[in-house]
């Protein structure tokens, strides 16, 4: 077993390696890819002329709270029920549109809850909203 050095089995190669042309061209390509951003960094537009109405917030937020013992509370004040339709009445006939926020303890009744949505319900107020913590 011995070690041939002459040329009796090379072959010479007839194939171009293009691996580092291949290179160079992905690396030429970020290049460009980058300096044109930077050239060009905005795209002119005309863009349309529009004018939006902020929508105005409800003017009046209304607490009603009701503890575990039945008791209503408008804000922070004890009112009956007979008040608060006379209230609820009272805000939608001005027109103010108020978001009632409706805040129950847990231990309450679900009676007194549902006199407070009908009586919301029949001033024509129709912004609930139940707030737990």
């Amino acid at each position: 077993m011995a070690f041939q050095l002459g040329d009796d089995d090379v072959q010479s190669m007839n194939e171009m390696n293009l691996i580092p042309l291949i290179d160079i061209m992905l690396v030429l390509m970020i290049i460009f890819l980058l300096t044109a951003t930077v050239l060009n960094p905005t795209v002119p537009l005309n863009l349309p002329k529009t004018s939006a109405l902020v929508n105005d917030q409800p003017p009046e937020v209304i607490q009603i709270s009701i503890d575990k013992d039945a008791g209503i509370f408008w804000d922070s004040d004890p009112i009956s029920m007979e008040e608060i339709e006379r209230r609820l009445q009272q805000q939608n006939d001005a027109g103010k549109d108020p978001s009632v926020q409706l805040r129950a303890d847990k231990d309450s009744k679900y009676d007194t809850v549902a006199q407070v949505l009908a009586a919301a319900s029949k001033a024509g107020l129709s912004k609930i909203a139940f707030v737990n913590e």
